[in-house]
């Protein structure tokens, strides 16, 4: 009886940074992200998109330390509106808002 070898399977750590390339991809991670009527994860996901487009970068041109800004955006983050706002300004995005539906 000979013994069996095992295949060792690994993962790669999942970065959704890594997905958004264009900017239908921004709007539609977005606009998901705004079904969900979760402040939080609406939060978390302007972070991945801002890391996708260069977080160090983004920070120069804000005039904030890259690291406040990655934290900002983490699940522990708690951002000013300001900040949100200069952020997507910055990705040529704007807020809008609109009435709920009935």
């Amino acid at each position: 009886m000979g013994s069996t070898a095992r295949e060792k399977i690994t993962f790669s750590k999942y970065d959704t940074a890594e997905y958004i390339e264009s900017k239908e991809d921004v709007i539609a991670f977005l606009e998901a992200a705004m079904e969900e009527n979760d402040p939080e994860f609406l939060l978390e996901t302007i972070g991945h998109i801002a890391r996708s487009k260069g977080m160090a970068q983004l920070a120069r041109e804000l005039n904030m330390d890259r690291a406040g800004l990655y934290k900002s955006f983490s699940p522990d983050g708690n951002p000013y509106f300001l900040t949100v706002v200069k952020v997507l300004d910055k990705l040529g995005l704007r807020v809008r808002l609109e009435k709920k539906s009935a």
